[in-house]
């Protein structure tokens, strides 16, 4: 029990320190690149956030693992999305700026749109993932040259201050997201640990706790780095990283998770089991879009909406298996 403990303490440490020095990282990257912070958020964050989850999948589609290359993306987007930013904006509102709603959320919305279709025709090919990770490409090489050209715009005469040496930055973004990484899989280790003692003293099976464990402290467990990474910069006034960062990594998810997985391997039986899931992940996706429109904000009440789903999701799915 101890030792577990511990485990939870420096899975925290690493990840509050983690976040902190991702967010310093991710800006001093910014400025020097001539970069948005809603481009860092979009790339670096939200993509570094998420490769734990290629991983998985590709691993799973290699194995021959659909079930777990699907639920993998489908249960982290859920997450990124009602979970991650409920809490952060609970903590402060976010701001979303026209860009976002205009280009950010509807690429994104589009994305689920085209994983879903091709998910429902059973299987998920490799020309089809071929198409998902051009599509990504193109829209990072986009986003990043229009980027430079709107920040050079808006440079002025006065001096700002020296950013950071690029190596440095690198450095410490790289560092940052493994420490991350890391402490959410030592805080899951002890987390798991210490239901697992208490399952027994309250005589529940090893193979029931275990389940719940996986969809409950697993699942909130493996989106941390994504939560901290969007609630420091929040916090720090980084709204427009904190934002970003999740609809990267959701977007990233689709179509470089799954598009890199079903080209490695087609992914089979892609439609059985998650048509719920995939329901209820393009609501939320149409729902934060909804959120973000009305005031250019991600209020507290719209992020209690996003956490109370969360909490009603994973309720169902213990219910469902148990």
């Amino acid at each position: 029990m101890l030792l577990n403990i511990v485990f939870i303490i420096i899975g925290f440490v690493l990840l509050v320190k983690g976040g902190d020095y991702l967010v310093d990282g991710s800006v001093a990257i910014a400025r020097r690149a001539k970069l948005s912070p809603m481009v860092i958020g979009l790339t670096v964050i939200g993509f570094g956030t998420s490769a734990p989850e290629l991983l998985v999948s590709a691993q799973a589609s290699l194995a021959g693992s659909s079930g777990i290359a699907i639920g993998n993306v489908v249960g982290s987007n859920i997450a990124n999305i009602a979970l991650i930013l409920g809490v952060t904006s609970l903590i402060c509102p976010i701001p979303s700026k026209r860009a976002t709603l205009r280009i950010d959320m509807p690429f994104m919305v589009i994305a689920m749109a085209m994983f879903i279709a091709a998910a429902m025709t059973g299987t998920i090919e490799r020309w089809q993932g071929l198409i998902f990770v051009a599509c990504i490409a193109g829209f990072v090489t986009w986003q990043v040259m229009k980027s430079r050209k709107e920040i050079s715009a808006q440079d002025s005469a006065e001096e700002q201050e020296k950013p950071m040496p690029v190596w440095k930055a690198l450095l410490m973004v790289v560092v940052s997201i493994g420490a991350m990484v890391w402490g959410a899989n030592k805080l899951i280790e002890g987390a798991s640990g210490i239901a697992m003692d208490l399952g027994t003293q309250f005589g529940i099976e090893p193979s029931t706790m275990e389940r719940i464990i996986g969809l409950t402290i697993v699942a909130v467990g493996t989106s941390l780095p994504e939560l901290f990474a969007s609630v420091i910069a929040a916090r720090k006034g980084e709204t427009d990283m904190a934002i970003g960062n999740i609809i990267g990594s959701v977007t990233f998810n689709i179509l470089c998770v799954i598009g890199i997985s079903s080209t490695i391997c087609p992914i089979v039986n892609s439609d059985k089991g998650f048509l719920f899931d995939y329901i209820l992940m393009g609501g939320l996706g149409l729902l934060l879009w909804a959120f973000l429109a009305t005031k250019h904000k991600l209020e507290r009440w719209e992020g209690a909406v996003l956490l109370t789903i969360y909490i009603l999701f994973i309720a169902r799915t213990v219910i469902m298996t148990s």
